[in-house]
């Protein structure tokens, strides 16, 4: 019989209502113990209370659901022991003129001041309680997190909107880092941020902390009198009364991206919709080196994929503790003030998380196992940008730089490490963190730079990414959305089956170990690399005397700053260097070097240091008692703990340590420790070069630093004066 056509109905039926089908569930995912599959969450609410003298966070947070299934049973949220849950309940959702909650927060701790009661949930006169109670357990989940329980009421409905409200409080966090006024530029105020990136904010609230959920949020923020309080989302200062701040993000963003920042902090405008937000004494410096430049590389942005959706785009400078370079927060990026000194990887940092806004916060990575979707496509659009805005040479360095540095990486893991795929398998209990490396960057930007190849024409290929960004914009994806959108876009190409040309076909572009199955001509770039690849090949020349002759008459203090960091990384891939080598390289370079940014510094310093060079160990020591930052100073002390340098390493800690965060002062004591117990024989490999190849990507550092205890070893590090 023939189907009934759905816009006709028999003579005196009545219409059936009309459901839209339900919401796909979101891909599994290994590092969330959640039931989001079951759920959709529509809005999540947080009211905040920052408490630094406690190191405390209080919070109420409003979880608007509802059920993809009739009875759910319980809600399971990812937690961690950090989180000290009080209260859970339920309420029906609010009619529209309802106010939706009042945030009541818990009781503050021992020694602090309670603040003035809030007003509870509204309740009609004769109605049902506005919430009811609900039971709540904690379980473990993995050594990053657990799982949350909340059991619902059984009479739950599919599809019908409810909220779920949790009060709690947060110490000792891995996401949230409090900062003594003394570990900040001016010393004046405490300090505050938060690092979700990849799976640390379910320390912060709980959550759905997986990529592939993504919902809007309001906040409500409580803070001490005179501290700025900022967040990733639009700030509402009509609202803003005296220690309190509100906002909200309209489009739907992960978990990860919820962050906040609190500190003394002052704005100031550089463009027509972006300010930076800096300590006092910072704000001068940040101001002159980004005015009107975020304006252009936005408008390049738009001109290439399609316009800029977060409105605002603000940039906050962290002090030296924020554990990783850069961090692409939508409306606020977070960058580390260490970088303003250096002022080329400045520009590409910021770059790179303004691409961020269309390759990963617009369109996610639905799992962490293909995180190359976001930072690959990330790199491919900051490289396109460039390329629009500085000429195809600087952006042609910048890339010879980076896959000099992916092929360091691959030096020390070995072509066969399962990490080097782009769809890494991401087993049960590990934590996502461990899966960033070079290889989700720029093996992504090569598998998607030969994408673009395939087209023939970049533009086209712009044109492709632009209609990708809007039908996939606020959702979350898998790498097969992007390949049959690709062949779908280019209908010829997928005529021509380009996905299985041999020995590069897109499976193994994929799931092949070892080095990008093709790379990029960077010929345009020639005229700043062949100098390089020239001085380079003069130092290692013989004899010395003429090679050194030679070589000094070249002025590299005219070079750009990418130029000297890749002659200094091919001087360190070749270290161990003939003495004389460096004693020429000393006294040719190193005053000049001393001199310039931290970048070209530190890989100076660490030639001297693997070369056991005594004339300049003096440089490090300077260099490291001016540090506070986990890229300048973990990798020395790699090196000085790989070699002959364990006591000079001890003794410049000893004198340090006061001034370093403590989750940096536990990072070093792991290495000082590691390296106390092993030989005294320098290694052929040092790890360092892993740990310098990784403080260059944006969001690869937490499993360092997120405050795990030193190891036990044979020699205590009390001696060492070591507090926690």
């Amino acid at each position: 019989m023939a189907a009934q056509c759905c816009c006709r109905q028999a003579p005196g039926a009545e219409a059936a209502p009309v459901r839209p089908p339900p919401e796909p569930p979101p891909a599994l995912d290994v590092a969330s113990a959640s039931s989001a599959q079951l759920f959709r969450l529509r809005h999540l609410q947080l009211g905040l209370e920052l408490r630094p003298e406690a190191r405390e966070l209080a919070g109420c947070l409003v979880l608007e659901l509802c059920a993809l299934r009739p009875a759910p049973r319980a809600l399971v949220l990812d937690a961690h022991p950090a989180l000290r849950l009080h209260s859970a309940a339920f309420r029906r959702a609010p009619a529209a003129a309802e106010t939706p909650c009042a945030f009541a927060f818990p009781a503050p701790g021992p020694g602090t001041t309670p603040p003035p009661p809030l007003p509870a949930f509204p309740e009609a006169p004769g109605a049902e309680p506005a919430c009811c109670p609900l039971a709540f357990r904690v379980d473990p989940f993995t050594d990053y997190g657990s799982s949350l329980t909340v059991t619902l009421p059984p009479e739950l409905q599919a599809h019908q909107p409810f909220q779920v409200i949790l009060r709690y409080t947060s110490t000792d966090a891995p996401a949230i880092w409090w900062l003594d006024p003394e570990l900040t530029y001016g010393c004046a105020k405490p300090f505050v941020f938060t690092q979700g990136h990849s799976v640390c904010n379910r320390s912060f609230f709980p959550c759905f902390d997986t990529p592939a959920v993504k919902c809007t949020y309001s906040a409500v923020v409580k803070a001490p009198s005179g501290v700025q309080v900022l967040m990733s989302a639009t700030r509402s200062s009509y609202l803003e009364q005296e220690g309190v701040f509100h906002f909200h993000m309209e489009h739907p963003v992960p978990a990860y991206l919820v962050a906040l920042v609190a500190g003394d902090l002052k704005p100031a405008d550089i463009g027509p919709r972006s300010r930076v937000w800096a300590e006092p004494c910072l704000l001068p410096t940040a101001t002159s080196k980004l005015s009107g430049a975020v304006e252009q590389w936005l408008s390049a942005a738009e001109r290439l994929y399609g316009p800029y959706m977060w409105g605002r785009y603000d940039i906050v400078f962290l002090p030296p503790s924020f554990p990783i370079v850069a961090m692409e927060n939508p409306c606020l990026t977070f960058i580390i003030s260490s970088i303003l000194e250096s002022d080329e990887f400045l520009v590409i940092d910021v770059i790179h998380e303004v691409a961020h806004s269309w390759f990963g916060n617009a369109v996610t990575n639905a799992t962490w196992e293909e995180m190359w979707l976001s930072e690959g496509l990330a790199t491919y659009a900051q490289r396109r940008i460039t390329t629009e805005t500085y000429g195809a040479a600087f952006t042609c360095l910048e890339t010879a730089f980076r896959l000099d540095a992916l092929h360091r990486q691959m030096k020390l893991l070995g072509e066969d490490s399962p990490v080097s795929k782009l769809q890494v398998k991401l087993e049960p209990g590990v934590n996502p963190s461990h899966l960033m490396n070079l290889f989700t960057y720029e093996k992504g930007y090569c598998f998607v730079y030969y994408l673009s190849q395939l087209c023939g024409d970049p533009q086209r290929f712009d044109d492709f990414l632009r209609a990708y960004v809007e039908k996939y914009k606020f959702t979350s994806v898998v790498a097969q959305d992007l390949l049959d959108s690709f062949l779908s876009f280019f209908p010829e190409l997928k005529e021509q089956s380009v996905d299985c040309r041999a020995g590069l076909e897109f499976e193994r572009w994929l799931n092949a170990t070892g080095p990008p199955l093709a790379e990029p001509d960077l010929s345009q770039g020639s005229s700043l690399t062949r100098p390089v690849e020239a001085l380079f090949q003069l130092w290692t020349a013989e004899p010395l005397d003429q090679a050194a002759a030679s070589a000094s008459a070249i002025d590299i203090s005219k070079w750009r700053t990418f130029q000297t960091a890749l002659f200094l990384d091919r001087l360190l891939d070749g270290s161990p260097l003939p003495q004389e080598v460096v004693m020429s390289l000393s006294k040719c370079y190193s005053s000049l070097l001393d001199s310039m940014n931290a970048e070209i510094r530190i890989r100076w310093l660490q030639i001297v240091v693997r070369n056991d060079y005594y004339p300049d160990l003096h440089r490090v020591r300077r260099f490291l008692e001016s540090q506070m930052s986990r890229m300048y100073t973990i990798p020395l002390y790699e090196d000085l703990c790989t070699g002959a340098l364990k006591s000079f390493a001890l003794d410049v800690f000893y004198q340090t340590q006061g001034r370093l965060h403590p989750n940096l002062r536990r990072a070093i004591q792991q290495i000082l420790s590691q390296g106390l117990g092993a030989s005294t024989e320098p290694a052929s490999e040092p790890s360092s070069e892993l740990g310098r190849a990784a403080a260059d990507t944006d969001s690869d550092a937490q499993a360092l630093l997120l405050g795990d205890e030193a190891p036990s070893s044979a020699i205590s590090l009390r001696d060492v004066n070591v507090s926690a």
